[in-house]
């Protein structure tokens, strides 16, 4: 029998070829097999499967080594053994493994450009097997740091006593999560958030566990966890588990992960080679490690602010290698505040504050016109930097475009005139009748919708109300609201929020 070809023989050499040497076991079976298949039933990088099937030349036929070839492969093959915490639990949550990939299936659609990878239904219940086998669930709260692969939706169906608090910058995922959560009475409540400028209000220091699969950059990386450390309360406990994977052939990349991960000075308690797979990401084998950092008292006082504007993402306008396009802005006028990052010089004595700044709290001072530069990939924040401005006049210069959706909430505070680049945003006087409720929640972004609407449900609503019988009244009509403010509600709860307050007012 003639040996293999040499260049086969080279590439499964060595201790870092068990992948390879799994997808010769595959390849020397009953069944035909494609490169993409291969990656993900191994995990090995797509480079190194393209390498392995053009060394095997003719001998491979028709997806898998021709039977007359085979015996002369097995000697270099062999199954995978990587150990699985938790794949003896798998069998009999098979139910749940089927409801998460129609989940799956008719979730929104991935952003490349917030580097979005749809884990397989699999992974995102053996997450959930994973929590309970190492933590004790029976009354802990889960905080999801961005959830396009609906780990929070696996949580609770296996898990429900676990409260899960869902944070994301996509309003399609949080409005899918949501209205799933909803349907099923899963203990869920979802907040919009980009990360790059701070955590919601209601999740910080709320959680006992994190989970996050970030951004796969060091910066990326680095920015999740920091929030997810913002987000505990048991600062003895808690703990931070995050998915990420770089190719075998590249630990450098690795290294400048665990290197920016560095500062906050975490324990690494365990590092499970492999354990999320997807579908996609073939360049890193469909897969990724899943590391359960904790946090020591050194994290607590290495936790400051992240710098805003961060570049996290690997594709689209915020990508770490995208170019710089400043945004030139064409003031023509005086402007009482500057927000967002503005070139040294210009304008000066003009205060100026950060969007992250803008967004945590009201601004103090006179704010008759305010200019807000607003960058591409910020698309979002459109809307809540509007609303959360109490000035007279506001123009933001953006590529951005407003949702049709929220065009109505915002309508109630603004005259909206756009041109390309910029919208102008006029404050309208506050409006009588059932208007002026939604205005009263509205001219007071940073606070809570529900002590907002109540104290502008007793103003306005026709005969006297009392505040238990006012928060009835917003529990019958927004029974997903919490402890929501105007600037952390998804988009579909902000913009149907003129209709809830209606029904409140008439109920």
């Amino acid at each position: 029998m003639s040996e293999v070809p040499e260049e086969a023989a080279r590439i499964v050499e060595g201790v870092g070829a068990r992948r390879l040497r799994h997808a010769l076991a595959l390849l020397t079976g009953d069944r035909s097999w494609d490169a993409d298949a291969l990656v993900r039933a191994t995990a090995a990088p797509r480079r190194a499967i393209d390498a392995l099937l053009t060394a095997l030349g003719d001998d491979l036929e028709d997806g898998r080594i021709r039977r007359d070839r085979a015996d002369a492969y097995r000697p270099l093959a062999a199954p995978a053994v990587i150990a699985d915490p938790v794949a003896h639990l798998l069998p009999d949550h098979a139910e749940i493994v089927a409801e998460m990939a129609a989940l799956i299936a008719a979730a929104p659609r991935a952003r490349t450009a917030l580097d979005h990878v749809a884990a397989t239904a699999d992974t995102a219940v053996r997450r959930a097997l994973l929590l309970g086998a190492r933590f004790w669930l029976g009354s802990a709260r889960l905080l999801c740091v961005g959830d396009h692969d609906l780990t929070s939706l696996a949580v609770a169906l296996t898990h429900p006593g676990v409260e899960i608090t869902v944070v994301d910058i996509d309003d399609r995922i949080l409005e899918f999560i949501g209205e799933e959560a909803a349907r099923r009475g899963l203990p869920i409540r979802c907040r919009f958030a980009d990360l790059r400028l701070g955590l919601p209000p209601g999740a910080r220091e709320w959680a006992d566990l994190v989970f996050t699969d970030p951004p796969y950059t060091p910066d990326g990386v680095a920015l999740f966890t920091r929030r997810g450390l913002e987000g505990l309360r048991d600062r003895d406990s808690g703990r931070v588990l995050v998915a990420y994977g770089a190719s075998e052939g590249t630990p450098a990349l690795a290294l400048k992960v665990q290197e920016a991960l560095g500062p906050l000075h975490l324990a690494y308690e365990a590092i499970w080679p492999d354990f999320n797979r997807y579908d996609g990401a073939p360049a890193i084998g469909s897969a990724s490690d899943l590391y359960v950092l904790r946090p020591t008292s050194r994290t607590w006082k290495a936790l400051g602010p992240a710098a805003a504007g961060t570049r996290i993402y690997t594709q689209g306008p915020q990508a770490v290698e995208a170019p710089e396009r400043p945004l030139e802005a064409a003031v023509t006028e005086p402007a009482d505040l500057l927000v967002g990052d503005w070139p040294k010089g210009f304008a000066p004595g003009t205060p100026r504050v950060h969007l992250a700044t803008w967004l945590a709290k009201p601004y103090a001072g006179r704010t008759g016109d305010v200019v807000i530069a607003l960058p591409a990939g910020y698309d979002a924040l459109l809307p809540r930097v509007l609303l959360a401005s109490r000035a007279e006049r506001v123009r933001v210069l953006t590529p951005a475009v407003l949702p049709r959706s929220l065009k109505g909430v915002l309508s109630a505070v603004y005259h909206l005139k756009t041109a390309p680049g910029e919208i102008v945003a006029s404050r309208i006087e506050a409006p009588g009748g059932t208007g002026a409720v939604l205005r009263h929640i509205l001219d007071r972004p940073h606070n809570r919708i529900a002590g907002s609407w109540r104290e502008g449900l007793i103003r306005h609503a026709s005969g006297d109300l009392t505040k238990n019988q006012a928060r009835a009244r917003i529990q019958e009509a927004a029974p997903w609201l919490g402890d929501a403010t105007v600037l952390d509600l998804p988009a579909h709860r902000l913009a149907g929020l003129p209709d809830a307050v209606r029904q409140a007012l008439d109920a």
